[in-house]
C-alpha cells in the first residue's frame, strides 16, 4: 500500500483523477492509496469465494438478481474514502436507484448491497478497523473478513495466529460479528444455507 500524495482530495477529485492504467487505488480520509497488487494465493482465494457465492446465489432463486460486478467503488457516508472491495454482491432491483452507477461504477447507497468481502493481506489494518467502521455507517448489511494467511493482530485472531473469518451483521444499526476456524462451516444472514468452511478457503491459500 503506497500513499501517492499528502494532498487532500474530495471523493469526486479522486474519481475524476482515477486513472485507467489497471491498477487499482482507493481514497482513505481524503488521502489517495496505491494498492498492492494482489498475490496469486489472494487472487485464488478470492476466485474461489466468488464461484462459491455464485452457485449459492443460483440456488436460493437470485440468479440475476444478485450480480458480482467485476469492479466497482463503495462511497462511504464520510464523503471522505472510496473503497474498491474484492467481492461485492448487489442487488439488481434496487441499483437503478445509484445515480453513479452507470456512468462510473459508483455505489453509494447501503441498500443496493448484499453482501461486502475483504480478503485480507498485508494492509490488514484496513480491512479490520477503517473499512469495517465505514461499511457499518454506512449501513451495509453484512461484511465478511477474509483472513486466511493469518495476517491480522493477534487481538483478532488469537496468539499463536490461527486463519479466521469474520462475519459482520448489521443489528440495530450496529456490527455484531461472528468469528469462525478451522472446521467450522460459515454462518451467513444472507445465505443461510452456504457449506464452506474455513479449512477449504485456507487450502485454496496455501
Amino acid at each position: 500500500m503506497v500513499q501517492t500524495s499528502t494532498k487532500f482530495v474530495t471523493f469526486d477529485d479522486f474519481i475524476t483523477w482515477y486513472p485507467n492504467t489497471g491498477q487499482r487505488y482507493e481514497l482513505h480520509d481524503g488521502i489517495i492509496i496505491e494498492m498492492p497488487k494482489p498475490t496469486g494465493k489472494h487472487s485464488n482465494v478470492t476466485g474461489f469465494l466468488i464461484e462459491e457465492l455464485i452457485f449459492n446465489i443460483k440456488q436460493i432463486g437470485k440468479r440475476g438478481i444478485w450480480t458480482i460486478p467485476r469492479e466497482s467503488i463503495v462511497k462511504p457516508s464520510n464523503e471522505k474514502s472510496g473503497y474498491e472491495p474484492d467481492i461485492i454482491i448487489l442487488n439488481q432491483e434496487l441499483i437503478i436507484n445509484e445515480p453513479r452507477w452507470e456512468s462510473e461504477s459508483i455505489i453509494e447507497n447501503a441498500e443496493s448491497v448484499k453482501l461486502i468481502v475483504e480478503v485480507v493481506s498485508t494492509n490488514w489494518r484496513d480491512d479490520y478497523f477503517k473499512k469495517r467502521a465505514d461499511y457499518e455507517e454506512m449501513g451495509i448489511p453484512e461484511y465478511w473478513i477474509i483472513d486466511y494467511a493469518a495476517l491480522g493482530g493477534r487481538n483478532f485472531i488469537g496468539n499463536p495466529k490461527e486463519p479466521t473469518v469474520f462475519i459482520y451483521q448489521l443489528i440495530d444499526g450496529e456490527y455484531q460479528v461472528t468469528q469462525f476456524k478451522g472446521d467450522n462451516c460459515l454462518v451467513s444472514p444472507t445465505f443461510p444455507d452456504l457449506d464452506l468452511t474455513v479449512k477449504q478457503i485456507v487450502q485454496v491459500g496455501q
